[in-house]
Formats: C-alpha cells, sequence, structure tokens
C-alpha cells in the first residue's frame, strides 16, 4: 500500500527545509561580517526591539532551547554587546540589554537583514507577502495550542 502523504508533501518538513534554507543563507553573512551566529542575532533583534530581557523571556520570545539562548546571551556579554542588571522586579533573575557596542551593531545588521527579506522575497506580491506572514503566524499559534496528547494521537485513537 502506497503512502497518501510523502515527505517531500509534509508541511511541517517544507518548513523546516524552507527555514533551514533561509536561516543558513543569512548565518552566513552574519558569521563573516560580525562573527555572530543565528541563536546570537536573534537574542539581539529581540533586545534591539523590546529592550532588556530576561533569559526566560528571550527564550519564550525565541521559541529557542534555554541552553541554546544561555550561550548566545554569554557570547554576547564577553563580546561586550550585552550586559546583565539585576532585575528590580524579581531578584533571582537579571536582565540583559544591549550596551551602546551592541546597539551600534545591530543598527548595522538591521539594514542588511530588511535587504535579504527583501531579495529573498522579491518576486512575491505585496499581497502574497501578507497572506504568507499571516499563514504562519496562524500556523505557529496553532502549534502553541496543540497538547502533548493532540500530538501522541490521543484525540485521533492513534495509540
Amino acid at each position: 500500500m502506497q503512502p497518501t502523504h510523502t515527505l517531500a508533501r509534509f508541511l511541517p518538513y517544507q518548513l523546516s527545509l524552507a527555514s533551514n534554507a533561509v536561516s543558513g543563507r543569512i548565518a552566513m553573512e552574519y558569521r563573516q561580517r560580525w562573527g555572530l551566529s543565528i541563536p546570537e542575532w536573534r537574542v539581539m533583534a529581540i533586545l534591539g526591539d523590546a529592550g532588556a530581557q530576561t533569559q526566560r523571556d528571550l527564550t519564550r520570545r525565541t521559541l529557542m532551547d534555554k541552553v541554546a539562548v544561555n550561550r548566545a546571551c554569554k557570547v554576547l556579554e564577553e563580546r561586550g554587546l550585552a550586559a546583565r542588571t539585576p532585575n528590580e522586579q524579581d531578584g533571582r533573575s537579571h536582565l540583559l540589554k544591549l550596551t551602546a557596542e551592541g546597539q551600534g551593531m545591530h543598527s548595522e545588521i538591521l539594514p542588511l537583514a530588511l535587504e535579504m527579506e527583501r531579495q529573498l522575497f522579491e518576486g512575491f506580491s505585496a499581497e502574497e507577502l501578507d497572506l504568507f506572514r499571516a499563514l504562519l503566524e496562524r500556523a505557529r499559534h496553532q502549534a502553541d495550542g496543540l497538547s502533548e496528547e493532540d500530538l501522541s494521537g490521543g484525540g485521533y485513537g492513534i495509540k
């Protein structure tokens, strides 16, 4: 019996391939120009957009593993791009924020990131890009709403 869905048509696989291809291309540029990994840039981007954050907030906002976030934060601190300050609202945690040097690097990278986005999606209409963004957001929210039982087949009669 032939499967009805092949891996090539499996949407999570297609999303992963597209994400890896785009991230890999961007990672090469960030590594060559600024010596940054993708997790380091993601943390910098959040800090540049949202200001000081706890590592827990960064983990939640980037959807990265907390070990990867911790490692990225340490590298940014060691390079003088970010600094840790006590969190006055929670004495057990610290806030990480970009230093002046980190803000300067962020402002250099952002125009390149936007240009890379433009090049990657050139040929897409504004309407297609709006739809693509909306569909990605819906997929992410749908994934956030799935429970372990849903994923283990509890709701589908799969054991």
